[in-house]
């Protein structure tokens, strides 16, 4: 059986590849793939070990150089897109002043840049409504598989705990359930739009409970904070707050009736300062602030947290025997990289609230961009995940962010396009005293409305 599922991935990513080079998006998919539902890890021979992604990714930037260079860009330019590049540069430069060079720390250096790499040429390419619900499709549908299978693994085992994640970026139990937080508003909204279609919409609602319940089993209170702040912001959102917050009410009764005791037992502990897990997160933190105030600039060097960690252990006054990662996103890139780079992680993440509610402006007023509406607060609400989880996990130079920010650009672009392509639509607006003919609103110029991206295509 190992065999046999390590030479039908194998087969899969081998075949596409001339389907990635023709058409770089259909390899962008397979990436995707690759990168989410992380096929390999399920295969026990070969297939496991090769770097299949890495073919797939040749072969899709190969193939937009050779068929779509001049057509299509690599990138959408706009203040994400920039601010991405910034980040990827200041890391670098941090990497170049680090003490700590060896090989760990320059292979983690070289994937955060393939991610940043990877997330620019997913901003080009994602350049229509239906590019966009097939991305965000698969990589909902790929987080909703572990999703699923978790919560029936823990349906069937009465609730046992799940240790660690499918491999990769989200090997880690804590990675593992931040991303299923982040999936959870991609199948709520993805599902409300499809209500035409009963059984997506159905399978959606499924697919939360069922992976609400893995998040929970993995015991990461980080990502149970992350999920009530992400149920708590859809709520608000949906505009109808006292339904909204009833089901949050009888949502809140249900897993005080029928959570695992284990799972009420680890959330209780939440605000415990004396618990070891809180208390070594609280000592990371002091000790990554006396590295940002002896290396404001520059930081200490991306992935020399730990290997600095003792020597300003020193300085905080922190009782160390063992070292600790940072617990803390934004400490993380601050503490490594310096002020800059934890300034323009800042404005990356807050530029999505921004833009969505931008799109979403406009949704409101062009019945033709109705459809964008969802995806705003989808992607609001995803963020909101990240932020929170963020907090108290170690994932500052999370894949799944980044490709995310830059779905977002795409959006805003598409959205922009479609927006500049029906004057008649705005003049009907300046009647009724949102936007003038000129093209210009209360909320700024168009181009501004779209955070900068020149809108190029959208089909």
């Amino acid at each position: 059986m190992g065999s046999f599922r390590d030479l039908l991935v194998f087969a899969i990513v081998m075949l596409s590849l001339p389907a990635s080079f023709k058409r770089p998006f259909v390899g962008l998919l397979v990436f995707s793939w690759l990168a989410y539902m992380r096929p390999q890890d399920l295969c026990w021979s070969f297939a496991r070990d090769m770097r299949m992604s890495f073919y797939v990714a040749m072969a899709m930037i190969a193939g937009w150089w050779a068929n779509e260079r001049g057509r299509r860009a690599f990138a959408t330019w706009d203040v994400r897109t920039w601010l991405m590049v910034l980040l990827g540069a200041l890391v670098l430069l941090s990497y170049a002043q680090a003490r700590d060079q060896a090989e760990y720390v320059t292979r983690y250096l070289f994937e955060f840049l393939k991610i940043i790499v990877i997330a620019l040429f997913t901003s080009g390419q994602i350049d229509s409504r239906e590019r966009f619900r097939n991305m965000v499709a698969m990589i909902a549908v790929c987080l909703a598989f572990f999703g699923v299978k978790g919560g029936v693994f823990g349906v069937l085992t009465g609730g046992a705990t799940i240790l660690r994640g499918p491999g990769g970026m989200l090997e880690d139990n804590n990675d593992f359930a931040l991303a299923l937080v982040m999936n959870v508003p991609l199948l709520w909204y993805m599902g409300s739009s499809e209500r035409a279609r009963p059984f997506v919409y159905q399978a959606s609602r499924v697919g939360i409970v069922l992976t609400v319940l893995t998040i929970l089993l993995t015991h990461s209170r980080g990502a149970f904070l992350a999920l009530v702040a992400t149920a708590v912001w859809i709520a608000w959102r949906t505009g109808n707050l006292l339904r909204a917050f009833g089901g949050l009410f009888v949502s809140a009764l249900a897993f005080l009736a029928f959570a695992p005791r284990s799972v009420l037992e680890r959330m209780s502990t939440i605000g415990d300062t004396t618990d070891s897990s809180a208390m070594a997160r609280l000592q990371s933190w002091k000790v990554a602030f006396r590295m940002i105030e002896a290396n404001p600039f520059m930081g200490v060097g991306v992935r020399n947290f730990q290997s600095s960690y003792l020597n300003y252990a020193q300085l905080a006054r922190v009782d160390a025997k063992t070292t600790y990662v940072a617990h803390n996103s934004y400490l993380q890139i601050w503490a490594e990289s310096g002020t800059v780079a934890f300034g323009a992680y800042l404005l990356l993440l807050l530029s999505v609230f921004a833009t969505c509610r931008r799109v979403y402006k406009m949704g409101v007023l062009r019945p033709d961009l109705r459809w964008a509406m969802d995806y705003a607060r989808m992607m609001e609400a995803t963020t909101v995940g990240f932020m929170i989880g963020a907090v108290f996990l170690n994932r500052g130079h999370f894949d799944l962010v980044y490709h995310w920010i830059a779905l977002v650009t795409s959006l805003s672009s598409i959205v922009g396009y479609h927006w500049l392509r029906r004057p008649e639509a705005q003049q009907a607006g300046s009647r009724s005293g949102s936007i003038t003919v000129a093209g210009r609103s209360r909320f700024g110029s168009l181009p501004a409305m779209v955070n900068g991206a020149t809108p190029r295509w959208g089909r």
